[in-house]
Order: C-alpha cells, then sequence, then structure tokens
C-alpha cells in the first residue's frame, strides 16, 4: 500500500474515532439559515434570498418564483399557468412583443439556453442570467423580473399568435408515454387534482380559451406574497436589496385574493393493479407504488440526523439492488427500490424496474425479496461503514468547493427552500453535523429505520406498462398482485458479510523515469516525458479546491479492426468495464474505494481511443492505480459477460418500437447507404457477433501497450507532488509496439439530393431533418465561422418560424467542421412539425438560409452571437473540464495547444460577410439529405 495512502487511510480511521468521541450537538437546536444567504421579505409578502457569489465572475442568476402552477386553474383554464409563462417573453409594461428576447441577446444572454423558464403543479419559475460588466444590465434585469411579476400586458392579438406555438409543444409531448400516462397518473395519485391539472394543459382549452381566463389567472395569482427574487452572484447584496425594493415594493396583493391551497393526495384505502401496454412502448416496466405519506422537512438537527440515517440506508439498499444484475440471468435490466417524492409534501416507497424477456415475476421476485432480506435481517456493520465513509466524502467535497460553487447550485436550493420549506442552513453547518453524527449512527439504527420503512401487507398499486405485441402476453392482474404477496411471504436469508480489501494493488508497479521537462508560461503546463515515450501535460488550477481531471488520447481505435469486428469493438469498453479489473467485480471496486472521490474509464470511437479519470485532490493516486488496472489487469469474467449480454438484449428488443427511433435510424442508414460502421439503434441478433475473447484480445492489443499516449492532467494539484505518482503509474506501462494512426473506413454520405418519408406513429406529428454535408478544409477560423453562421441562422428560425408564423415550438440547425477521416462538414436542420405544415417548414426555412446566402446576416445578429460567446468563453475558461476537453480536441486535429488564448481574437475578427460565405459555401441546395417523418395514418 503506498505510503501516501496508509496515511490517509490512518487519517480517515483517526478522524472517525475522534469525531465519535466529540460533543454532538443538541437534537433539539434548530437549524440555522445560511449565514451567506440575505432572506428578506417586504411589506406585500414578497420574499428574497441575496446571495454574492463570485463564480462564474461577472454573472448574476436572477429568479423570480412564483407559488402558481397548474394546480391552480379553473376548469377553463387547463395549460393557462404554463401559457402564462409563455406571454411573459411577449410583450410587458417597459418591453414590448419580441423586445425583450432582442434586448437580452444583445448583452448575451441566449434564448432557450440561459433565459428560459417551467411550470409545475405548484410553481412557475423563470429564470434570467445577467452579465454584470455593465450596471445597466443588473437595473435592467430586475425590471424585467419586475414586469414578469405583475406587468405583462396578455394583448388578444399576442395570445392569439402563441396559441400556435404552445399547441406545438403539446404535440411534441405526445406518444406512447403520454397515453399511458393520462391512465396511470389518476391511479397514480389516487384520484387527487394532480392527475387533472397536467401543466402542458388539455389541447381544446388551449384553441378556444378566452383572452380573459389567462387574464384572470395572472390576477388571481401572481401576486407578491406568493413570489419569490432571488439574486446570486457578482453583486453588492446591499445594492441588490436597494433594487429589489425598488421594484417590487409597489406589487399589490388582490383585495380578496383566493386562498393559496396545496391539493390532497387521498388515502390508498385497497390494493389495486393496472396493466397498460402500447405498440410504441419502448420497453416493459414494473411498478409497485405503496401508501402515499406526508413528507415533512425537517427544522432541526434531530431531524437531520434522521435525514441522514435515510440516507445512509437508501445507499446501502441501492448497492445491493445494483448486485442483482450481475447475475448471469438477470432478472431485470434495471431497478431498485426507495422513498421518492410525489408531490409537494408527499412522498411514497416505491418499486420499480425495466423488465427483461422473463417479464415481471423475476423482477418482482428479486426486488421484493431483496427488500424483505433488508426488513427482516438489516445491513451488515461493513456495509454501513463503507456508508458512512462515502456520504463524509461527499460533504466533505462539497465543503472543500463552498468558495467556488457556482450560483445556479445555490439557487437550486433556495428555490426549494421558498417552495417547498427545504431548511438551508449552508455547507458548513451541514459538513460539521455530517462530521459529528454520522459516527454516532448505529447499525440498530439503520436497521430500525429500514424495518419501518420497507412496506409490508399495506395497500399498493401494482403497475405494468409495456409494448402491446403478440409475442409478449399481457400480465393477468390478479397475478400481478398475487406475486407480489408471493415474494413478500418467501423465505429469505440473511447476507453473509464480506471483506473487502483496503486497497487496489497489495504492490506497487515499478516506478519509470521522467526523462524531459518543459514549462510554457503562457498556458501554465508542464509537459513531462517520460521513459517509454508517453507524454503527460500538467496545467494545476485554483478554479476549483478539490478537482482533478485526468485525460488521455491517441489515434486508431475502432477503424483498426475489420467489418466483421465492428461490434465487438463497439461494445469492447462497456464488456470490460461490466467484468471489473483484477480480482474484483465493478461492485467489489465500489467497496473498496469507497469514501474516496474517484473514477477511471477507457473508451474506443471510430478514430481513437481515450482514457479518463476524476478525482478529488486527495484521492489522485487512487484514480491512477485505478487507471492502471484496468490497462494492465482487465478481467475476464463469463457470467458478468453473460449478464451484460443479456440486459442489451432486453434493452435492444423494442428499440424500434417508438418512431422517433425508427426515423433516428432512417436517417443515419439513408445519409450514410447503409454503411456498416455507421452506429444504428441495436437489434437482439447484434449481440450474438459479440465475443468474449475478441472482446479481450481487441482491448489488450490496443489498451495492452501505452505507446503514443499523451496525457492530459488539469486540477487542483501540486505538480511537484504529483510527479512521482506519474512516474509510478503512467511512466511504468509498458510500449509493445502498435499502430498509432487510424485508418479511413470510408464512410462517406451520399451525393445530391435525396428525400425519404418514413410513415410510423398514431399521432398527428411529424418530424423534419434536413443534412447538408461535403468535403471542406478544416480550420479554426473556419469552424468559427461556420459555427457563427448557424447561431444567427438559428435566430431567424426562432424568430419565423416560430414567433412570427408559430409552426414550431422548438428545433433548429447544427454543424461541425471535421479534420478527421477526412476534411468534412455536416449541417442537419431538425424541425418538429405538424404534418399539415412539414412544407410549411421546409420553405421557410430554406428561405431564411437563402436569404443568409444572398443578403448575410444582420450586424445586430452577429453581434448577439458574440457576445453570448464572449460570456461563455469567460466562464469557460475557469473550468477544468474546458481546459481538459480543448488540449484533448487540439491534439487530435494537430492544433497548438496555445490556440485555446487566441479564441477572442477569433470571435473578434468575425464579420457579416464571413457568414454570408459560409452560408453559400455549406448549404448546396443540389445536395442534402432530406427525412420526414409522418403519422402512419395520412390524415392525421
Amino acid at each position: 500500500m503506498p505510503l501516501r495512502l496508509i496515511r490517509l487511510a490512518a487519517l480517515a480511521l483517526l478522524s472517525l474515532s475522534f469525531l465519535a468521541q466529540a460533543a454532538a450537538p443538541a437534537l433539539s437546536e434548530p437549524l440555522p439559515v445560511d449565514p451567506q444567504v440575505r432572506v428578506g421579505k417586504l411589506a406585500n409578502g414578497l420574499t428574497y434570498y441575496i446571495q454574492k457569489n463570485a463564480r462564474p465572475e461577472k454573472k448574476l442568476e436572477l429568479r423570480l418564483v412564483v407559488k402558481a402552477g397548474s394546480i391552480l386553474e379553473d376548469e377553463d383554464q387547463l395549460g393557462l399557468a404554463h401559457f402564462t409563462e409563455h406571454m411573459a417573453f411577449n410583450g410587458s409594461t417597459h418591453f414590448k412583443r419580441h423586445e425583450l428576447v432582442s434586448y437580452l441577446q444583445s448583452i448575451g444572454i441566449k434564448f432557450g439556453a440561459d433565459l428560459n423558464a417551467y411550470t409545475g403543479f405548484d410553481e412557475t419559475v423563470y429564470i434570467l442570467p445577467i452579465p454584470t460588466d455593465k450596471p445597466e444590465n443588473i437595473e435592467k434585469g430586475f425590471l424585467v423580473l419586475q414586469d414578469w411579476a405583475q406587468g405583462l400586458k396578455l394583448n388578444d392579438a399576442d395570445i392569439e399568435s402563441e396559441r400556435g406555438i404552445v399547441l406545438e409543444e403539446l404535440r411534441l409531448g405526445k406518444g406512447a408515454n403520454d397515453r399511458m400516462n393520462k391512465i396511470l397518473l389518476p391511479r397514480i395519485f389516487n384520484g387527487s387534482r394532480y392527475a387533472e391539472r397536467l401543466p402542458i394543459g388539455k389541447a381544446e382549452v388551449l384553441r378556444s380559451f378566452k383572452p380573459d381566463a389567462i387574464r384572470r389567472f395572472y390576477k388571481e395569482w401572481y401576486r407578491p406574497e406568493l413570489m419569490a427574487v432571488i439574486a446570486v452572484g457578482d453583486i453588492d447584496p446591499a445594492a441588490a436589496e436597494q433594487m429589489i425594493r425598488a421594484n417590487f415594493s409597489q406589487l399589490k396583493n388582490p383585495e380578496d385574493a383566493r386562498p393559496r391551497e396545496y391539493a390532497r393526495i387521498p388515502e390508498r384505502l385497497k390494493s389495486d393493479v393496472l396493466v397498460l401496454r402500447d405498440r410504441e412502448a419502448s420497453g416493459n416496466m414494473l411498478l409497485i407504488r405503496y401508501p402515499i405519506i406526508p413528507k415533512v422537512e425537517s427544522t432541526t438537527v434531530g431531524g437531520y440526523r434522521s435525514d441522514l440515517v435515510e440516507r445512509l440506508a437508501s445507499a446501502i439498499l441501492s448497492q445491493r439492488m445494483a448486485e442483482l444484475t450481475q447475475r448471469a440471468d438477470p432478472p431485470f435490466i434495471q431497478g431498485g427500490s426507495g422513498m421518492v417524492k410525489v408531490a409537494r409534501g408527499y412522498r411514497a416507497f416505491n418499486v420499480s424496474a425495466l423488465l427483461g424477456k422473463g417479464g415481471p415475476t423475476p423482477a418482482i421476485n428479486a426486488l421484493v425479496q431483496e427488500n424483505e432480506r433488508a426488513r427482516q435481517f438489516g445491513f451488515t456493520a461493513s456495509e454501513l461503514e463503507r456508508a458512512k465513509r462515502s456520504l463524509l466524502r461527499n460533504y466533505e467535497r462539497v465543503y472543500n468547493e463552498r468558495e467556488k460553487s457556482d450560483s445556479a447550485g445555490y439557487v437550486a436550493e433556495y428555490i426549494r427552500n421558498f417552495l417547498e420549506g427545504e431548511s438551508m442552513p449552508g455547507i458548513e453547518n451541514e459538513y460539521r453535523y455530517a462530521r459529528e453524527l454520522l459516527p454516532g449512527i448505529a447499525l440498530d439504527e439503520v436497521n430500525a429505520f429500514v424495518r419501518k420503512a420497507i412496506p409490508t401487507e399495506e395497500p399498493k398499486l401494482v403497475v405494468y406498462m409495456g409494448v402491446d405485441s403478440p409475442d409478449v402476453p399481457a400480465p393477468v392482474p390478479a397475478e400481478l398482485l398475487a406475486a407480489v404477496d408471493a415474494a413478500r411471504g418467501a423465505t429469505v436469508t440473511a447476507r453473509e458479510d464480506k471483506a473487502y480489501a483496503s486497497q487496489l494493488l497489495e504492490k506497487l508497479p515499478e516506478p519509470g523515469r521522467i526523462v524531459s521537462e518543459t514549462r510554457d508560461a503562457a498556458l501554465g503546463t508542464t509537459e513531462l516525458v517520460l521513459g517509454n515515450g508517453v507524454h503527460v501535460i500538467l496545467k494545476p488550477t485554483d478554479f476549483r479546491n478539490d478537482q482533478v481531471l485526468l485525460g488521455a488520447v491517441r489515434l486508431g481505435g475502432q477503424s483498426l479492426v475489420g467489418d466483421e469486428d465492428i461490434f465487438n469493438a463497439r461494445y469492447a469498453n462497456a464488456v470490460m468495464a461490466s467484468m471489473g479489473a483484477l480480482d474484483y467485480t465493478p461492485l467489489d471496486l465500489q467497496k473498496i474505494l469507497a469514501g474516496r472521490s474517484v473514477n477511471a474509464a477507457v473508451s474506443m470511437s471510430a478514430l481513437s481511443e481515450g482514457l479518463a479519470g476524476t478525482a478529488g485532490s486527495a484521492d489522485v493516486e487512487t484514480m491512477l492505480q485505478l487507471l492502471y488496472v484496468r490497462l494492465m489487469y482487465p478481467r475476464k469474467d463469463p457470467a458478468l459477460f453473460e449478464s451484460f449480454l443479456a440486459r442489451q438484449r432486453d434493452a435492444a428488443r423494442n428499440s424500434l418500437a417508438r418512431p422517433e427511433a425508427v426515423f433516428a435510424d432512417t436517417i443515419a442508414s439513408t445519409l450514410f447507404n447503409n454503411h456498416p460502421r455507421v452506429p444504428r439503434a441495436p437489434r437482439v441478433e447484434d449481440f450474438d457477433k459479440v465475443q468474449l475473447d475478441r472482446i479481450e484480445q481487441i482491448y489488450r492489443s490496443r489498451f495492452g501497450s501505452a505507446k503514443g499516449w499523451t496525457f492530459f492532467i488539469v486540477g487542483s494539484f501540486d505538480a511537484e507532488k504529483i510527479k512521482p505518482l506519474v512516474a509510478t503509474y503512467i511512466a511504468s506501462l509498458p510500449v509493445p509496439d502498435i499502430p498509432l494512426n487510424f485508418h479511413d473506413p470510408m464512410v462517406r454520405p451520399v451525393r445530391g439530393v435525396v428525400k425519404k418519408e418514413v410513415r410510423r406513429g398514431r399521432e398527428a406529428k411529424s418530424s423534419i431533418s434536413i443534412t447538408f454535408s461535403g468535403t471542406a478544409d478544416y480550420s479554426q477560423m473556419e469552424q468559427t465561422k461556420l459555427q457563427a453562421m448557424l447561431e444567427v441562422l438559428n435566430i431567424k428560425l426562432t424568430e419565423v418560424l416560430r414567433e412570427q408564423k408559430g409552426l414550431i415550438y422548438g428545433g433548429g440547425a447544427n454543424g461541425t467542421l471535421s479534420k478527421l477521416p477526412y476534411g468534412n462538414y455536416a449541417i442537419t436542420l431538425s424541425l418538429p412539425c405538424g404534418p399539415e405544415n412539414v412544407d410549411k417548414v421546409i420553405d421557410a426555412a430554406f428561405a431564411e438560409i437563402r436569404k443568409l446566402q444572398t443578403q448575410g446576416p444582420e450586424a445586430g445578429d452577429l453581434e448577439k452571437v458574440k457576445q453570448n460567446w464572449t460570456n461563455n468563453h469567460r466562464k469557460s475558461m475557469r473550468e477544468n473540464g474546458y481546459w481538459l476537453n480543448y488540449f484533448q480536441s487540439a491534439y487530435l486535429n494537430g492544433l497548438a495547444p496555445a490556440t485555446i488564448l487566441q479564441y477572442a481574437e477569433r470571435v473578434d475578427a468575425l464579420k457579416p460577410g464571413d457568414l454570408q460565405k459560409a452560408a453559400a459555401r455549406y448549404f448546396d441546395f443540389e445536395n442534402y439529405v432530406q427525412v420526414v417523418l409522418y403519422p402512419e395514418t395520412p390524415g392525421l
């Protein structure tokens, strides 16, 4: 065991021993409010939360939270809570229709990606991130929130214009899940109002409601006593509080306000069964919903301690459930059990599974009996100890990052506090509670919780949802209920406690050498050349306090095997990962590594291979050890291999049931003329071609040699302290000779105009995919021009197809310019719409492209894109993941890593003419593939 790991283990034991002796806080002590957040309330009842937070810099996260959602709608308002959210962007006291979105885009806020909103059963939340580099941005940001709160115009004409957009959003959600949920939800909610008030609403109401109905909803429910304003980011709290008072103090509550009541979920009095089948369902699933019970948020230290007990129990039970999938003939594809939130103030114990070919009975037996085993015999001491270590490490990681956490994370916590009363004591207090309380939680206490939490004879709802196919007989409802009762009554035995090693390697590899070292001051990197020829680039950062990321890349990948081996190569990573390393299964590895924040994996893509790792700063050596054993000691386990194949076959059995899956499959096969190298939806028979011995051979032939790897390590580490670890675990890797380039598989898109229709699905919904492709010379500047052109095009597609014509809800263009395996580009328009509007949508989209080609972009639109990119880049340059991904991409494309520092220059250099030329170059109306999904019954 490495000296460093020995010290860490000793410190951990000493820490737990010390903490066990420390005086725990009084359980009756009320939970405090995080001292770094300023919480207040105006005279009109509006609540506010303010916090100064410097990550990301020069950015302020604003939210308007309203305790008003679809549950409050009257019968003539079904869907109007959500419709009101839409209208917030369509004219208000200070912003005319379309003016708000245009203004926010001009300061770099992207509609949809940044500026957004959502409506739930009990709330509506408006999301507004504001750049703070100009004071007027902040002032206008609060003005926008003020308008959303009580300044919407809700003009008749604007409402009529928005109907089509909302109906298109409703159309997008239609399909098998929607059809089954309409039957399921009334039973799930046991007749509660929640089942009758889905936020999207009902089409007949959305088409015909009178404007006064939405104005009534807005007037009655958008009132300050039901609102919160949240401001977290790079701002002075006193200034923020002053702006909140200036903008929101004048808001009025209506006289004789309707009471804000929350829907009650009635108690289930007897057991029930529901069998739902649909031929477009993508799989079969089982759900056992036990009685819904009230959820009371913790307000004291004692309540917090009880939550810790539940989290420990849930973690152990989840691990046990995961082990059930490791059988050679797994009882289900995925499954688990535990407490889940049902609605505000309610939760329930759920058992659920994605079923395999064996159907519901094996899943019921495995899940219910595993629950019974836990209920009757409890957990083991070693299971609890591992769960404690893992939970405490999670707290420690968050605590270490407390000064470098993103503002959006704090915002989410404050939203939950306002809407649900969730406590917010702050990470400093929570970490203290965890350290002081966890050691004193005894096994008997956790087992007592499990005995009480896992239901026995209580009334339950058993649900089967699956594919309506003659090959899969429908379960008999009475038999499902009988199977659950029989499984609960079956004899189970206690689990045996198993000891696990405390480290991965009993003997460390003989360290290699670092033969040279080069410093790049501009990038802040150090490049090491190792004795085995491997290169390692180190970039220590202060972006996070407890995060280290590793990546390694080289060319090769699946391209080096023949077509007959493509399935073996495609599944090699997943198969080998499913069997573990050394003598340990994947779940064994999890248990050995409990209490350490660490992961490591390998990958093999079409043209390259990669290694990836993540670790906390104290766990870097463990991460390198884990990566080392995955490379040097992959494990071969025929039983786990068969388990993997069984789950994959089961998952693939209905992979093409959904119309959207057939559509995606058709796009790929049409675009590349059924080339065997192009991934498609998996079929059951694909896994007959996956062979364990050949996979092991492919894996060892590539990952058994470190030749050609370039490693990148980015994050919170000391370069001098990490060098000995690099020498031990990377410089020691063997380097037998292997090919170090890819073989061009000659996958090329078809030429000319190719059009194809797919007729699938029962719903009146269509989707358009149009792909333009061809050869092109790659450069970073050319890639920047292409992306900018597409961003401007998307602004126009939203303005014209959505806002002006009401033909779509979402969709747009995306594309890329690639250097490998040859210089090429591909641009795809993805536009979901109504079947009756397909031709209109295509014509309108093509008209915008042609306008871009002939007239170029509006200068203001290009400036919107450049400002958004500048804002995002400023944030990205303080993220370890961004640097790691850039380094790896630059290496694969033969670019200098220092080009990351030239991004701003490339963006500044963009001119409208560049985008016009890019549109002319990349949109060739004599060469594209068009695939359109229509419903199978014409006229729908």
